[in-house]
């Protein structure tokens, strides 16, 4: 049987308060809890756990992140077919003019595509201009 070695360690006074009362409630020496604690950090054990919780959750967050990529593209290609639905069939043409409005719709809906490459590559976004917009309206003063 291997004998104990004693060590003198010092402790801010609210540290030990706290070893105290975890010592109290598993009724357990204090001395039992400073070497547990001890054994942990040495033997890496927290290390492995932390590293396993953080995979864990940073699988997570890439799962999240590929559905909503997913759905971004989704929701792009949908906007992109109402737009050019909606530009081939704005007005009702009379069947004699279908190929040259044809024609015009696919113009616009080229137009549309450069405008809005143009406003992505210049950082342009809509909800941030609208953003802009409503900030820089001051309130009229009621005088309530």
């Amino acid at each position: 049987m291997t004998r104990r070695q004693r060590m003198n360690v010092y402790f801010e006074p609210g540290l030990l308060k706290q070893v105290e009362a975890l010592a109290e409630r598993r009724k357990v020496s204090k001395s039992a809890v400073i070497e547990a604690a001890v054994l942990s950090l040495v033997s890496g054990e927290d290390d492995e756990r932390r590293d396993a919780a953080l995979s864990k959750r940073l699988d997570r967050l890439g799962r999240r992140i590929d559905d909503v990529d997913e759905a971004v593209a989704v929701l792009g290609e949908a906007f992109a077919l109402y737009t050019h639905a909606w530009m081939m069939r704005q007005l009702p043409i009379p069947a004699n003019e279908n190929e040259a409005a044809k024609d015009r719709g696919a113009k616009m809906y080229a137009r549309f595509n450069e405008v809005l490459v143009r406003r992505l590559v210049k950082g342009q976004r809509f909800l941030n201009e609208r953003v802009r917009d409503v900030a820089g309206r001051k309130e009229p003063d009621t005088g309530t």
